[in-house]
C-alpha cells in the first residue's frame, strides 16, 4: 500500500524584478519605470558551514543552532584551502565573516557563474570532512510584480469576492503586542509608519549594496536601490528605487482610524524592519542572518533584538531550491515560536523550483486577483499553503495593492501611496492575518497558525488551481485559532504510540494534536459501536509535509487508507455494519516532507 516514489521537474524560469505605479484620485503616483527581468546568475561570495562552528541549543524545547568561534589557526587553515580552491578556478578568496548560525562566508574577488563558485564549494567538501555543507551565496531580489481617506481604494481588505474580510476580523482582534519583522529593502519613514514601529537593524554587510554609505548598522531605513543600467549584470536595465519594503510594511502595520491615508491589516500591531535587500538584491548569508536576528537569535557583532518578531515576513526570492543555509535560519526561527511567511514567486510557475518559498516550514503564499482567480504571474505548487490578494495592475491600477510608497526616483522625497502587484503583496496579507492570531492567541505555534489559515481559508471565487487550502480569510482564520469546533475535545498524543500495544486512547468526539518525525507512527485506538461511522481527518501544519491517514485491525491487517500528497488533508469515513462494537486502530504516517505537527479529527 506504499506510495509510487514522486518525482517533479523544478523551473529555472527568470525572477521578474520591475516595477510600476498608478495614480489614482486622491492617490500620490511614484515614477517608477519598468525593468527588463533580472537574472542573477553569479555570485562573489560562498558559504560554508563547518560542523565546529556551530553548537546545538534548545530553546522553548525546541532544538536550533548557534555560532560558535573556531580556534583562530584552524580557521587559518581552512582559509588558505578555500584560498586555493579560488586560485584554482582564476579567482581569489577572503573569509568575510561568520553568520549567527556559525557558517562561515568567504568572498572572492569577482562575480562568478553560479556553477563555478558550486564546482568551489564541492571540492572543498570533497576535502575537508569537517564541512557540513558548502553552497553559493546567491543574490535574491524582492517579488512584487509591476506594474482612511484611501481605504474605500482597499478593495483587498473588505470587498465580498476577492477580499480578506478584514472589517469582521478586527472585531475580534487588531494586532496588539505582537511585533511583526518585514525583512526586506528597508523602510522610510511615512506619516502611516509614524510610531506603528519597533527598532530593526540594517543587516547589509557590504557598503555598496547597502547604498548608504555603510555595511551593518543600527539605521534600517531605505536610501533607495535604484541601479543604473548594467550595474546588476550586463544587458540589464536601469531602474529606480522600489520602496518595496515600505509597502509591505504599510499594509502589515499602517495606522488606521486616523482619518488618513490607508489602513493595515494589523494596525496595532507594530513593525520590524529589518534591512536585507539593497543594489541588486541581497545576499543569502545576510537574509538567513536577519531572519534569527529578527526571530530573537543571536548574529555575531549586532547588538540583540530587544524586541523579537513573532512573524518574519519574506516578500523576496530567487530561483532553485530551498538552500541549506536559509532552511537553517528558519529552523531557528520557528524553534523559538516566529511564524515565517514567504513570498511564493512572480514566475508563474511551480513554488518548489524557487527560493526561500520551497523552504520546510514556512507559508508560502500564491496571489489572487480582485475576483479571487490566480493572479497571472503567481507561482503556484504543492507547496503553495494558500493564496492571498496579490492584485493585477494590466486593466486597472486599481486592480493592484494600494499601501505607503515614496514619490523619490532614485533617493527619498515626498510620502505617498501607490499601487503594486505580487506574491510581494500577497505574502503580507497573510502576515498581518497571522499577528491579529497572535493577538488572539499569544501561545499559538508556528505549526498551529499554519493549520489554522489552512482550514480556515475559503474557497476561492474564481480559477486559482495549485494554489493551497483557499483564499485567506480573516476573520476565520481569527476563530480558527481560538476556539475548538462545537462539541471537539482538544487532546495531545502521548508518546510513545508507535505500536498498536502503546497506542493512545481518545474519547469522541476529538482534536488530537500530534507531531511526528522521520519513520515514526503514531496509534490512536478507537472502539466503534455496532452502527456507527468512524470519521478520521488528518492535516498537517506544513504545506510541504506530507502524512497518511490508516485503519487497522487488532490483527494489523489495513482495512481503509488515505494516501493524499503534500499540503493536502487525508480523511477515512469507516462504518461499523455488524452487529457488534469493533476496535480499530487509526495510524499516522510519515511519509515525506519534514518532521512537524498535525491535527487529527476522530468522530464517531
Amino acid at each position: 500500500m506504499s506510495k509510487p516514489l514522486r518525482f517533479s521537474i523544478r523551473c529555472l524560469a527568470a525572477l521578474l524584478c520591475s516595477a510600476a505605479v498608478a495614480a489614482h484620485a486622491g492617490v500620490a503616483a511614484g515614477n517608477v519605470d519598468a525593468a527588463a527581468p533580472l537574472q542573477v546568475q553569479r555570485t562573489d561570495r560562498l558559504i560554508v558551514h563547518y560542523r565546529d562552528g556551530s553548537t546545538r541549543v534548545v530553546v522553548n524545547g525546541n532544538a536550533t543552532t548557534e555560532a560558535r568561534t573556531v580556534e583562530a589557526g584552524t580557521m587559518a587553515d581552512r582559509t588558505g584551502r578555500a584560498q586555493q580552491a579560488a586560485i584554482e578556478a582564476g579567482t581569489s578568496a577572503r573569509l568575510l565573516r561568520q553568520t549567527g548560525l556559525g557558517s562561515h562566508v568567504f568572498k572572492f574577488d569577482r562575480a562568478l557563474p553560479l556553477e563555478v563558485v558550486q564546482r568551489i564549494a564541492a571540492r572543498l567538501k570533497a576535502q575537508d570532512t569537517a564541512i557540513d555543507y558548502a553552497e553559493p551565496d546567491r543574490l535574491l531580489q524582492t517579488l512584487f510584480a509591476p506594474n482612511d481617506t484611501n481605504y474605500s481604494l482597499q478593495w483587498d481588505l473588505y470587498e465580498a469576492t476577492g477580499g480578506i474580510r478584514a472589517p469582521a476580523a478586527w472585531d475580534l482582534a487588531t494586532g496588539t503586542g505582537v511585533v511583526v519583522a518585514v525583512v526586506d529593502t528597508g523602510i522610510r519613514p511615512h506619516a502611516e509608519l509614524s510610531g506603528q514601529t519597533v527598532a530593526g537593524y540594517d543587516m547589509i554587510s557590504m557598503a555598496t549594496v547597502a547604498n548608504d554609505g555603510s555595511a551593518r548598522d543600527a539605521d534600517a531605513s531605505d536610501p533607495g536601490d535604484w541601479v543604473a543600467a548594467g550595474e546588476c549584470g550586463t544587458g540589464l536595465a536601469a531602474s529606480n528605487s522600489s520602496w518595496h519594503g515600505t509597502h509591505v510594511a504599510g499594509t502589515i502595520g499602517a495606522k488606521a482610524n486616523n482619518a488618513s491615508g490607508v489602513a493595515g491589516i494589523a494596525f496595532n500591531a507594530r513593525v520590524q524592519p529589518v534591512r536585507v535587500l539593497g543594489k541588486c538584491g541581497g545576499y543569502i548569508s545576510d537574509i538567513s542572518d536577519g531572519i534569527v536576528w529578527a526571530s530573537g537569535g543571536s548574529v555575531v557583532g549586532v547588538p540583540a533584538n530587544a524586541t523579537p518578531a513573532r512573524v518574519v515576513n519574506l516578500s523576496l526570492g530567487g530561483s532553485g531550491a530551498c538552500d541549506a543555509t536559509t532552511q537553517a535560519a528558519i529552523n531557528s526561527a520557528r524553534a523559538r515560536g516566529t511564524t515565517v511567511v514567504v513570498a511564493a514567486g512572480n514566475s508563474a510557475a511551480d513554488a518548489a523550483g524557487f527560493t526561500p518559498a520551497s523552504c520546510s516550514g514556512v507559508i508560502a503564499v500564491a496571489a489572487t486577483d480582485r475576483y479571487g482567480a490566480r493572479a497571472y504571474y503567481s507561482n503556484f505548487g504543492a507547496g503553495v499553503a494558500l493564496a492571498a490578494p496579490g492584485g493585477d495592475t494590466r486593466s486597472s491600477a486599481s486592480g493592484g495593492i494600494l499601501s505607503t510608497f515614496n514619490t523619490g526616483l532614485t533617493t527619498p522625497l515626498a510620502n505617498a501611496y501607490a499601487y503594486y502587484q505580487g506574491t510581494s503583496m500577497a505574502a503580507p496579507h497573510v502576515s498581518g492575518v497571522v499577528a491579529l492570531m497572535l493577538s488572539a492567541k499569544p501561545g499559538a505555534t508556528p505549526d498551529q497558525i499554519a493549520a489554522a489559515l489552512k482550514s480556515s481559508a475559503r474557497a476561492f471565487p474564481g480559477v486559482c488551481a495549485q494554489c493551497g487550502a483557499g483564499l485567506l480569510d480573516a476573520q476565520a482564520a481569527v476563530t480558527a485559532i481560538t476556539t475548538v469546533a462545537p462539541g471537539l475535545r482538544a487532546v495531545n498524543e502521548v508518546e510513545s504510540n508507535d505500536t498498536l500495544a502503546t497506542a493512545n486512547w481518545p474519547q469522541s468526539p476529538a482534536i488530537v494534536n500530534g507531531a511526528i518525525s522521520w519513520y515514526d507512527a503514531d496509534f490512536f485506538r478507537v472502539d466503534l459501536p455496532a452502527g456507527k461511522t468512524l470519521a478520521a481527518t488528518l492535516t498537517a501544519a506544513s504545506s510541504l509535509a506530507d502524512y497518511d491517514l490508516y485503519f487497522y485491525t487488532p490483527a494489523g491487517a489495513i482495512v481503509a487508507s488515505s494516501q493524499n500528497g503534500p499540503g493536502q488533508s487525508d480523511a477515512i469515513n469507516y462504518v461499523n455494519g455488524g452487529s457488534a462494537t469493533v476496535t480499530l486502530y487509526v495510524r499516522v504516517y510519515y511519509y515525506s516532507g519534514g518532521a512537524g505537527n498535525y491535527a487529527l479529527k476522530l468522530q464517531w
